[in-house]
């Protein structure tokens, strides 16, 4: 049985650079690299040294807490480099990948014939697990934990944002496969949460799917979650990206990890956007030379709101699917409020004129249009975020640390993409997002 939501709060900021549904293959990186950044609060224990011949699905590093969760190589191949930072903290593992790759064999199987102790031992031996994040606090999941329910959303409505239908089209029996094995690990329901189309994601079994539709973040997992089934103290709610699922479905029915992405390189500084097929781990540059236009560009593994600024050298994210590439915003404009020399612009307020061309595509940079100052109470952080959550009070509680009041006013239902938007419209030009990252991190040490 299906649910349909709508959502009213939220705003959708429409930018130049779509990707278009073309999909063609990138050029195959000579280096690739995992990086423990990725993996928020891990601490990573290397299994490998310099000089290493690795397979892909050969463990690089472990979880140091928990050495049941691996890290595995998406390439065959070298490992190049080990790169430390202050106080030898593991930055990257770089390796150098072989013209063909070759596999460790993990063994097909078939989800709906397996147990649930079974799923999870082949999620964990096959490097799988760290697809599989939990709320609260948005970090890896337990392994030791059974959450009471799993969600995973494939309606993207963030800025520039990839398509699951072109992202996951030819891999409906992967997908499937990956609902199968992720059903067996809950007592609750699987929530599937699509868009309105006709894509085989409506049609999928073991999983509760439900129609979303309403502006950005009516895509996030977070808002769906506390609309379908919210979190309280001590609950457990797993979320997997829907590329994951069916990397997790190829798994199950090849044997071997599956580190093949499809992502969108999209931005009005790219030169014909569209999807391109990568390894996981690929270097950037690889991706994008001769794809940039003139001027200075801003790169992000992610999206314009959540995406992290990246240079070439660096590997697209683990979890992302698109890399953006805007302008920078190195300029500044005399009089840049003046409504009448702003058309250009987009608010959500009336300061500007974008309110009179809904359907506009703007080609916004990365200038924030002011500094950080006090907090003023407006409503603009309620009207883009469709939470039954106070964002403002949240903030200031998580800015002062108290814990009580944090979780009173909701910290457990939030994770920083909630409060993407409330860095984009807030004029106090607060970073809501950090903020709430080091809230969910007091949260962990104090709480657990």
């Amino acid at each position: 049985m299906s649910t349909d939501i709508k959502f009213k709060k939220g705003l959708s900021i429409k930018l130049k650079g779509v990707a278009a549904k073309d999909v063609s293959t990138a050029n195959r990186s000579k280096i690739f690299a995992i990086n423990p950044s990725d993996f928020h609060g891990l601490q990573p224990k290397l299994s490998v040294k310099e000089g290493d011949k690795v397979k892909v699905g050969d463990p690089v590093f472990y979880a140091k807490n928990n050495d049941q969760i691996k890290f595995v190589s998406p390439v065959s191949g070298t490992i190049k480099e080990i790169v430390r930072g202050a106080k030898r903290r593991l930055l990257s593992i770089k390796i150098s990948a072989d013209q063909k790759d070759t596999f460790v064999d993990f063994g097909s199987k078939t989800p709906t014939k397996l147990a649930a102790p079974q799923v999870k031992e082949a999620l964990l031996e096959s490097g799988c697990w760290p697809m599989i994040r939990q709320r609260p606090y948005d970090v890896i999941a337990d392994p030791n934990d059974t959450p009471k329910s799993i969600f995973i959303s494939a309606y993207a409505t963030a800025p520039l944002a990839a398509s699951y239908e072109v992202i996951l089209d030819g891999k409906e029996k992967e997908f499937q496969a990956g609902i199968d094995a992720l059903s067996k690990l809950t007592e609750g329901k699987v929530h599937l949460s699509v868009g309105a189309s006709d894509s085989f994601l409506g049609q999928v079994n073991n999983a509760v799917v439900n129609k979303v539709s309403g502006k950005h973040p009516a895509g996030n997992v977070g808002v769906q979650i506390a609309r379908l089934d919210p979190i309280n103290a001590g609950d457990r709610v797993w979320v997997v990206d829907p590329q994951d699922i069916a990397s997790i479905g190829s798994m199950f029915l090849s044997g071997k990890y599956d580190a093949k992405r499809t992502i969108a390189l999209a931005g009005s500084q790219v030169e014909g956007p569209q999807y391109y097929e990568i390894t996981q781990g690929a270097q950037i540059a690889d991706l994008v030379a001769g794809k940039l236009k003139s001027g200075k560009s801003r790169i992000i593994s992610g999206n314009p709101l959540t995406g992290i600024a990246v240079s070439p050298d660096d590997s697209i994210g683990f979890y992302d699917n698109q890399i953006s590439v805007i302008p920078e915003g190195d300029h500044y404009e005399f009089f840049g409020w003046v409504p009448f020399i702003g058309n250009h612009k987009f608010s959500m307020s009336r300061t500007f004129f974008s309110w009179l061309s809904p359907n506009k595509e703007y080609d916004l940079d990365t200038n924030l249009n002011g500094e950080e100052r006090a907090f003023v109470v407006t409503g603009e952080m309620e009207r883009v975020l469709p939470m039954d959550i106070y964002p403002m009070q949240l903030l200031k509680a998580t800015m002062i640390q108290d814990i009580e009041k944090m979780e009173n006013l909701g910290i457990y239902e939030v994770a920083p993409e909630d409060f993407a938007l409330i860095d984009f419209v807030s004029t106090s030009k607060i970073e809501a997002q950090q903020i709430i990252r080091e809230g969910l991190d007091l949260m962990i040490k104090e709480v657990g």
